[in-house]
């Protein structure tokens, strides 16, 4: 059974930086695309960062453009959302998501591809 953990989130003042990680393991994680979800109270989970698995495609979100980077490390079966410049408005329950089949584009990643998902760390960012 294909396991998500990831970790990373926190608290911090608006302009700061975090980064999340997501480990995945008992898959072939070179195959894998992934993924970066999040859901803020009261509103619907929207997709923030994706990537295909031979990392030619990539999607962010227009919000996050120039502020977030994904990226992933096949040695480790790990990926990871750099962020940066967070924003009060960035605050949100972020999951990681996995698939061996997923559509990516620059403007598109859809969440019914990711069959996978990890439980989820929460970011706050204050102002």
């Amino acid at each position: 059974q294909v396991q998500v953990v990831e970790s990373g989130g926190g608290d911090i003042q608006a302009g700061g930086s975090l980064r999340l990680s997501c480990t995945v393991s008992d898959m072939t994680f070179n195959l894998a695309n992934v993924a970066w979800f999040r859901q803020a109270p009261g509103k619907e989970r929207e997709a923030v960062s994706c990537m295909s698995r031979n990392v030619g495609y990539t999607y962010y979100r227009d919000s996050v453009k120039g502020r977030f980077t994904i990226s992933r490390d096949n040695t480790k079966s790990t990926f990871y959302l750099q962020m940066n410049t967070l924003q009060p408005e960035d605050t949100a329950m972020y999951y990681c998501a996995t698939s061996y089949g997923a559509t990516i584009s620059s403007t598109n990643c859809y969440q019914s591809d990711f069959r996978w998902w990890g439980q989820g760390t929460q970011v706050t960012v204050s102002s």
